[in-house]
């Protein structure tokens, strides 16, 4: 993505006009105006009203989320599709399994949004450290032994009202902590 529109989407997490944000960024108000637009062309910032300033009247724009994140959808051939990787102990199966998880959930979050209801959800995450590969090995058969107990046990392919969920569980070596990141005071 150009490092221009990258820079816009950020100040547009809070409501602007093109003129305010070029006047922020110190560029022309065309330049932005036709980064804008291909912006607003590709569903990234949306119209949330107006204000008046001077004799004129400026529209405010927002971008359409605080962050994102692509889609496989979006990379066609080149993004990873779990269906045509056999290996499901490969990291490339582990990323193609996330990759459709996060364009499922992208596409429910604004489904959900749409109809003013809440989309829900569960994230559970923790970390091991294994005292040798044996452990590592018995820790996975166990886990995979229970996985298939409780889908056995609440699957009901005959609920009337049921709901399918997909459930993934994943595994990867955690990152060694990084004392500069905010992410290591998580």
């Amino acid at each position: 993505m150009d490092p221009i529109r990258l820079q816009i989407l950020a100040r547009l997490r809070e409501p602007d006009s093109a003129s305010g944000v070029a006047r922020a960024l110190g560029m022309p108000r065309q330049r932005v105006g036709y980064h804008v637009r291909a912006l607003e062309k590709a569903r990234l910032l949306r119209s949330v009203g107006e204000r008046r300033r001077g004799n004129y009247i400026e529209h405010l724009l927002q971008a359409t989320a605080t962050f994102y994140v692509v889609g496989p959808q979006a990379l066609g051939l080149l993004g990873t599709e779990v269906g045509s990787i056999r290996d499901r102990f490969s990291s490339a199966y582990l990323i193609a399994a996330a990759s459709r998880t996060i364009g499922d959930v992208g596409v429910l979050r604004e489904r959900a949004r749409a109809a003013g209801r809440q989309l829900p959800t569960l994230t559970l995450e923790g970390e091991v450290r294994f005292a040798s590969p044996e452990e590592q090995r018995a820790f996975a058969d166990e886990l995979t032994d229970s996985f298939a107990a409780l889908v056995a046990r609440y699957h009901d392919d005959q609920a009337e009202r049921g709901r399918r969920f997909r459930i993934v569980i994943s595994g990867h070596p955690a990152l060694p902590a990084d004392p500069a990141s905010p992410r290591s005071s998580n």
